[in-house]
């Protein structure tokens, strides 16, 4: 018989870091979401964080990069978020659906708005911006067309663009609910129009 292989020690410098490194993360993004890229200073996160500024320093070059770090983190809570709630949907149809009306549920939040809509693409460049999206965004909007398709309520089509397509067509709609003055009335056009899309593409 095979001896049973020693337990593995993490090393407790690895595990502070690892600590450092995501409660910086979270002081930022509370930060950024609260008070917008521009009025948040590196001595605020690291005041807030709880850390020294060498700290900091130690796994981000720059406020820029503390940003992006954040912003990611963002994405991956809203499409966390997506997840949790399709989860428990068979129907293929009614999961992109309500995929797209929660989607907006969540990008509504004003904080998310700030970072993601306003911030991100200024900050980050605009295909850095679509980049991050897209890695987070495209598994769970290509499943859910794919399935639709095995389903035979869409028609065949190549996933991955279609994919890429109404991952731009939904940031797009989100950017216009970011900008309006009356959100409310804009979110019922931009999902109506979205709806429609959607339609097209039934078999």
């Amino acid at each position: 018989m095979a001896e049973p292989e020693p337990p593995i020690h993490r090393d407790g410098r690895a595990e502070r870091g690892e600590a450092t490194r995501a409660a910086l993360v979270r002081a930022a993004g509370e930060l950024f979401a609260e008070r917008g890229y521009a009025a948040v200073r590196t001595n605020d996160v690291v005041r807030h964080a709880g850390v020294t500024r060498g700290a900091m320093y130690h796994h981000f070059r720059d406020k820029k990069e503390l940003f992006r770090a954040a912003y990611e983190e963002t994405e991956k809570y809203l499409v966390e978020g997506l997840a949790a709630r399709l989860e428990t949907i068979e129907d293929p149809w009614e999961a992109l659906v309500t995929g797209m009306r929660s989607f907006f549920d969540i990008a509504s939040d004003p904080k998310l708005m700030q970072m993601g809509l306003i911030d991100a693409p200024a900050v980050l460049g605009w295909a850095e911006w679509r980049e991050i999206g897209n890695r987070y965004g495209l598994g769970i909007t290509t499943e859910g067309l794919q399935r639709a398709m095995d389903a035979g309520i869409l028609r065949q089509a190549d996933v991955r663009p279609l994919a890429h397509l109404l991952l731009g067509a939904l940031g797009e709609a989100a950017m216009l609910l970011a900008s309006a003055e009356d959100p409310r009335a804009a979110r019922e056009e931009v999902e109506g129009t979205l709806l429609l899309l959607l339609e097209g593409l039934r078999a």
